[in-house]
């Protein structure tokens, strides 16, 4: 099946599924809201890896984002969803991941419910080249001082705002 024509499940507010839509409709402006994960990584120096998304996505292609990020398939919980994207997005497997809240974002691109985890992990990490062109770490510093100036997607400037003192 092609990416566009993935089924995602569709959620109300508090993040209980009412629907389903594909991937192409949810990502054709706000207004469907599905559910995704992030999870941050932080190390033993307190520093968050943050990866910059492959040129080839199709949302906010070449920004820094949370260290991991995706939807949550059909029947699928965030738990689940967390574990594989790790895996999937920057080989990590071996990891205890922290609950930190739930929020909803709206962009340009879509409308999103998203579990938000951190987790502890000094690598290290192997990240896939088809899902992001490189990954690295930044103190906290740093990424106060970019925030707002394009180089972050919105979904992580919101889950660095919203949670990032619990980092």
């Amino acid at each position: 099946m092609l990416p566009e024509h993935e089924i995602l499940p569709l959620v109300n507010a508090c993040g209980e599924v009412i629907g389903s839509a594909s991937r192409y409709d949810c990502h054709q402006g706000p207004g469907l809201l599905h559910p995704v994960v992030h999870l941050h990584v932080i190390n033993r120096a307190g520093e968050i890896f943050l990866q910059k998304r492959s040129m080839r996505k199709d949302i906010f292609p070449g920004y820094w984002d949370t260290a991991v990020g995706g939807h949550i398939a059909d029947g699928e919980t965030p738990e689940q969803a967390l574990v594989r994207e790790a895996q999937e997005e920057i080989g990590l497997s071996d990891f205890v991941p922290r609950a930190l809240g739930t929020h909803s974002i709206d962009t340009c691109h879509e409308s999103e419910f998203v579990y938000v985890f951190a987790t502890r992990h000094d690598g290290p990490l192997h990240p896939n080249p088809d899902e992001l062109e490189e990954g690295r770490f930044w103190t906290p510093a740093e990424i106060e001082a970019h925030l707002g100036s394009g180089i972050f997607t919105p979904n992580f400037e919101q889950d660095w705002i919203t949670y990032g003192s619990q980092f």
